[in-house]
């Protein structure tokens, strides 16, 4: 495997993020915890066959008043 992503939200003051092809799922206080956290998460479950890369990609919903 080359390449997994996970998708990050900010989540009550802080971020998650779930891989989009594996159920890996991790959360951090701040963007720094999130990056590591979601390191750790992928090294524990993908074990000797880890990916490549992690693409991690911060999706933001935001409402505007009209």
């Amino acid at each position: 495997m080359v390449e997994v992503v996970f998708e990050a939200q900010e989540d009550d003051g802080g971020f998650c993020a779930g891989c989009l092809t594996e159920n890996i799922f991790t959360q951090g206080d701040t963007w720094e915890d999130l990056r590591g956290n979601v390191l750790e998460a992928a090294r524990a479950y993908f074990d000797h066959s880890a990916p490549q890369r992690i693409r991690l990609h911060l999706v933001r919903d935001e409402m505007q008043p009209y």
